[in-house]
């Protein structure tokens, strides 16, 4: 399947635009937070998958190339599994099994229950 011009950039800059955000998040999260535990990547994944479900009940039928574009675009550059994976290897790798536990579990459920409360965030504000 080919994908419009348009589409491809729509895709690249709101990537973009989600990665800076990311970036700026991590800073500020990263600036007050001195602990090991990765929170900044754990509060973008979390606050990603949020919008993630939000956008998927807010924008109508009508819309889904919308959504296409803004979840994977917006969203696909701002949230990170693969910084959550690495920062879990870290602790891993420090012996900090405890914080590397929670990591995981964290992305994990977290990021399903944030999803999940975006959907039925959506459904009481349509």
């Amino acid at each position: 399947m080919s994908l419009p011009a348009t589409t491809v950039l729509l895709l690249a800059l709101l990537g973009g635009v989600g990665a800076a955000a990311r970036y700026l998040v991590d800073d500020l999260v990263n600036r007050r937070w001195t602990g090991r535990f990765p929170l900044a990547t754990l509060l973008v994944n979390v606050s990603g998958s949020f919008l993630i479900g939000l956008l998927a009940v807010t924008l109508g039928p009508g819309w889904q190339q919308v959504y296409a574009v803004g979840a994977t675009g917006f969203c696909g550059g701002y949230t990170t599994f693969s910084t959550a994976t690495v920062e879990t290897l870290r602790l891993v790798r420090e012996g900090a099994w405890r914080a590397a536990g929670l990591a995981a579990a964290g992305n994990l459920l977290l990021c399903l229950s944030a999803a999940t409360a975006g959907v039925l965030t959506g459904r009481v504000l349509g």
